[in-house]
């Protein structure tokens, strides 16, 4: 029976072979079809957890072809006692991404007609200073037997066989790569053409082979209808991730995507044989890009990587994992950072990956880097490497939609006109006569006239409502289509869309105001207030 080899992430392949990392789906590995059919990796996903030469990866597979017909191989710098691997739960990918994903706060802007009137206010300075300390402070955040004669001849070495729950799994050591890649075929493995170049510098640094297949008896106990992913445990010196096995199914002109999920103690990683960058973040983006916010991103991630012609490594996030703001999903616990290999976690954390779930405790210091790279067999010819450096400073692709206030010109006239400044200066002016000396002296209001103290009140009011309906007027007819227009440029930076696509989004004229056209008004209709009403 023919076997597909799988490997998984591409990176994975190279995952253990670096020591460092375990490329979660094709990345690492290769994938084979049958008639030596071409099938290319989609985005892969891995774990790396590390600290020391200490290395748990974790490999997510998104393999959807007959079960009979999938295997892994993946370069590993040892070879992988039954002990040092255990099958994962998907889960540990999905609160992961959860956690760092890329995401979209959301913001509101106050009411721009804001009247602040404050005539008298200062006869009370001393009563609201008192008041205010008083008052509580806000509380902080919360935070088989395989032929051995015929191995032998072809160099290859079972160094390890054993079923573990769903799949079947050997270790091998070959000495020639020739020889490995007849092996793999002999055993019932279509492996792609050029195979054997790829890997035999894998074989030059004294690398073990882990190949993994599905016993179907034992998968249809579980009742998972999908594969489980895999989880290794090992030391390396090397602080890597081998990609060169996955780009044997890649087309020569189609990227492949990973995410790396890198769980440290110290600070962020990045990559030390390729440029790693920061996505553009922190921007404005228009409101209307809300519902399309994975639209986005995706044309965002596009054209980044596009404009470094898939040669760089992007930071997508980078945070402490006792917590996050915004966040877009709980932090971890540290059952769940245990599950996904954190073996500092709990008092109890031993050296093998068995004695993980038997740890107990508080969470240790953690913290996540979110590396994705978009990469063709051309622009990543060498293996990812990673270094872990000190840097602490949070970082997240975030991006924000600052909402309009929903109102206009108009409504804020209405407001403003319906405010009484003879009552509410009659109240005013009565409270500025009765308010307490000040401490030396007394009321700059006392013995005062009453009427000229209404007059200088109702002059006051006049002129806050008419400040109020000023800002408002800036706000709708100025500042708000100016900070929409500057929001979709940035927005078109950031894809590539044009203005004349932007300008066709879904909500792209719903601004609030009267100038639907998000015009901003001449200069003369500023200066003679065209359209409003002015205030007596």
């Amino acid at each position: 029976m023919k076997k597909l080899i799988r490997g998984i992430l591409g990176a994975a392949g190279a995952l253990l072979m670096a020591g460092t990392h375990l490329p979660a789906q094709a990345f690492c590995g290769f994938y084979a079809g049958k008639a030596d059919a071409n099938l290319f990796n989609e985005a892969s996903q891995v774990v790396m957890v590390r600290d020391g030469q200490r290395t748990v990866i974790s490999m997510l597979n998104d393999y959807k072809g007959p079960l009979n017909e999938f295997a892994l191989i993946v370069p590993t710098p040892t070879v992988l006692q039954k002990g040092q691997v255990r099958v994962a739960d998907k889960r540990t990918f999905e609160r992961l991404d959860a956690y760092s994903s890329p995401r979209l706060a959301e913001y509101h802007d106050a009411d721009p007609c804001q009247v602040r009137f404050g005539w008298g206010d200062d006869a009370y300075a001393r009563r609201r200073l008192e008041m205010m300390s008083k008052s509580d402070a806000p509380a902080p955040a919360a935070q088989g037997n395989l032929g051995m004669a015929r191995d032998k001849a072809l160099g290859v070495t079972v160094d390890a066989q054993y079923t573990l729950e769903e799949y079947d799994i050997v270790s091998l050591s070959a000495t020639q790569s020739d020889g490995l890649e007849t092996w793999l075929g002999e055993n019932g493995y279509r492996v792609p053409k050029g195979a054997s170049a790829a890997l035999r510098p894998y074989i030059n640094q004294g690398m073990k082979f882990f190949v993994a297949k599905v016993n179907i008896k034992e998968q249809l106990k579980t009742g998972f209808t999908t594969l489980r992913p895999l989880q290794f445990a090992f030391e390396s010196e090397k602080f890597m991730l081998p990609m060169r096995l996955g780009m044997l199914n890649a087309s020569p002109d189609k990227p492949q995507d990973l995410i790396v999920y890198l769980l440290t103690k110290e600070g962020r990683v990045e990559s030390s044989n390729y440029r790693t960058n920061k996505l553009p973040a922190n921007i404005n983006l228009p409101p209307f890009v809300k519902p399309a916010f994975t639209d986005f991103y995706k044309a965002m991630f596009d054209n980044q990587a596009a404009r470094e012609q898939h040669r760089v490594v992007f930071t997508e996030y980078f945070w402490d994992m006792a917590w996050c703001d915004p966040c877009a999903a709980n932090p971890l616990s540290p059952g769940e950072l245990r599950a996904a290999g954190v073996f500092w976690v709990g008092d109890n954390a031993g050296n093998n990956i068995d004695s993980l779930a038997a740890s107990r405790g508080s969470a240790q210091p953690v913290v996540l880097t979110r590396l994705h790279v978009r990469y063709t067999p051309n622009t990543f010819p060498e293996d990812l490497a990673f270094t872990q450096t000190r840097d602490r400073q949070n970082w997240q692709a975030r991006y924000v939609v600052q909402n309009p206030y929903q109102g206009s010109v108009a409504q804020c006239n209405a407001k403003v006109a319906a405010m009484d400044c003879q009552a509410i200066c009659r109240v005013r002016v009565q409270q500025a006569l009765d308010a307490p000396a000040v401490p030396g002296g007394t009321s700059q209001y006392r013995y005062k006239d009453p009427e000229a103290l209404q007059s200088d009140c109702v002059s006051a009011c006049v002129a806050s409502r008419q400040n109020g309906v000023d800002a408002a007027a800036r706000y709708y007819l100025t500042d708000l289509p100016r900070r929409i227009d500057s929001e979709k440029r940035a927005l078109a930076g950031l894809t590539g869309w044009s203005l004349a696509h932007i300008d066709a989004m879904p909500g792209a004229g719903d601004v609030p105001g009267p100038t639907p056209d998000h015009r901003v008004k001449p200069w003369w209709e500023q200066l003679f207030k065209v359209g409003q009403v002015r205030l007596q």
